[in-house]
């Protein structure tokens, strides 16, 4: 592959009109998610408070953790994370986390190619789902007609993907990584349909039975969300675990004010957070809009 094109697959994702910035989880055990995420993921120690800590990579904020004393560990099929998906620069960084993982004697929930993306699953000690994957160049997608691009789930060969990991030791996740989307569960695909597309103004890139995947800018996904586990799911109460909030960082400002509007018409509440506007989505999850630095 041509390396310009591999540089430029590298920021895809964060350079779309919107994409997503970093995620919030509510651990039972702080101490135990904080040493996974630093020893597994290899996201560095960036700040700690009264509640918690914040991880990330390149000195960039990518998951908070924090916990309560009421904290109390959401079901399975409760509405909130399906998956944090962390995105590697390129393929030798993911060979060079796979290779890590695999020493570790990490488990795998599955790997597959996605035709856009390479991905590999797993869950941490507190059922958060996880995805780690790199992303092929965007002009090696098919996109359709209506602007929606071709997925699947093909399997991916680990091992070979294992075999071209450089043999020097890993560092860490590479400063560059990010979460280049979030899926989550919810309780009903046409209802997170209206809210991403019809107030959100992200657009539906690809469907799967029970699940719906929206984005910006032509990108696969900045958001997702199913029904697998979670079907009739009602809005999170409480100090649940799990997913509390996420990030949505807006690189187009006007895209930013016209949301805000929508919002205002709809009557859906919105508090300002610092330079932030945070609102709940139909599940009770939080979604914190950011103006980005374009």
């Amino acid at each position: 592959m041509n390396a310009a094109i591999e540089s430029n697959a590298e920021s895809f994702a964060l350079s779309r009109p919107v994409h997503v910035g970093q995620a919030h989880l509510v651990a039972a055990d702080l101490d135990l998610l904080t040493r996974y995420y630093q020893q597994v993921l290899g996201l560095e120690r960036l700040e700690d408070s009264a509640s918690g800590v914040v991880l990330g990579a390149g000195g960039k904020p990518l998951l908070t953790l924090t916990t309560s004393g009421d904290a109390a560990r959401a079901p399975r099929n409760a509405a909130g994370l399906f998956h944090n998906a962390f995105l590697m620069p390129n393929r030798e960084e993911l060979a060079h986390w796979l290779a890590h993982a695999a020493h570790l004697g990490v488990q795998f929930d599955g790997a597959s190619d996605h035709l856009v993306s390479e991905a590999i699953y797993l869950t941490d000690p507190e059922g958060n789902g996880i995805e780690v994957y790199r992303d092929r160049s965007p002009d090696e997608w098919r996109y359709h007609a209506d602007g929606t691009v071709e997925m699947a789930t093909n399997r991916l060969d680990l091992q070979a993907l294992y075999e071209t990991a450089p043999k020097t030791a890993w560092a860490g996740l590479a400063p560059n990584a990010a979460i280049g989307h979030i899926h989550l569960q919810v309780g009903n695909v046409p209802e997170a349909e209206r809210f991403y597309e019809g107030i959100l103004g992200l657009k539906k890139m690809a469907s799967y039975p029970g699940a719906s995947f929206f984005a910006s800018g032509a990108y696969h996904h900045h958001v997702a969300a199913n029904v697998w586990n979670s079907r009739n799911a009602t809005a999170r109460t409480g100090a649940m675990t799990g997913l509390n909030d996420y990030a949505l960082v807006f690189n187009d400002q006007q895209m930013l004010a016209g949301i805000l509007a929508t919002l205002d018409a709809q009557e859906i509440r919105v508090d300002r957070l610092g330079e932030g506007h945070r609102l709940l989505d139909p599940w009770g999850i939080g979604i914190t809009l950011v103006p980005g630095n374009a």
